[in-house]
């Protein structure tokens, strides 16, 4: 999983981080009301999400580099 985003293009992370965030917030709203099965997903949703950040910011300071 942690290798899984290196391939995508720019666009394509920016999309999967909106899904990964939106299925986040439903997620912890499931964990407050109680009816989850599996309450460590929000630690891997979360990893998952600063994951997507890290790679969309050093894909946008490549872009920056290229432009100058």
């Amino acid at each position: 999983m942690k290798n899984s985003f290196k391939n995508m293009t720019l666009p394509e992370l920016k999309v999967k981080r909106e899904e990964i965030r939106k299925s986040y917030m439903e997620f912890r709203f499931k964990l407050i009301v109680g009816h989850v099965e599996n309450p460590l997903k929000k630690r891997t949703m979360r990893r998952q999400i600063a994951r997507l950040n890290a790679i969309i910011y050093q894909h946008e300071l490549k872009g920056s580099g290229d432009v100058s």
